[in-house]
């Protein structure tokens, strides 16, 4: 088992900047890739960023490139995503996600384990 914890959400001003932070503990986390998703109301939940192990890659949602980075600590068993330039259209709960497999994927049902989610509301 994994267990995922995310911190870093709240309340911004469009144009301005979040960094959101997963924990993970349990089994070894370094081998697994990590995403981040994130769903708004009333809408499904879509891929954002992810990094496989050990970070060589990184995936990004087009709607996000250019804005946010995903990175991850493996000595510190975290990942981060630096989110700047927000919209009020990335309002959304954020979740982190960890993959078995190590390269990464774009594709929620590929992940493994979930978060509870932290919130982003990004006013205009």
């Amino acid at each position: 088992q994994v267990q995922l914890v995310e911190s870093g959400g709240g309340l911004v001003q469009a144009g301005g900047s979040l960094r959101l932070s997963c924990a993970a503990s349990g089994r070894t986390f370094s081998t697994y890739a990590m995403g981040w998703f994130r769903q708004a109301p009333g809408k499904e939940r879509e891929f954002v960023a992810a990094i496989s192990w050990p970070g060589r890659l990184t995936y990004y949602a087009d709607s996000v490139k250019g804005r946010f980075t995903i990175s991850r600590d493996n000595a510190k068993n975290t990942v981060q995503l630096q989110m700047n330039s927000l919209k009020p259209e990335d309002t959304a709960v954020y979740y982190c996600a960890a993959d078995q497999s190590s390269i990464g994927s774009t594709i929620g049902r590929d992940y493994d384990y979930w978060g509870q989610g932290t919130q982003v509301t990004v006013s205009s």
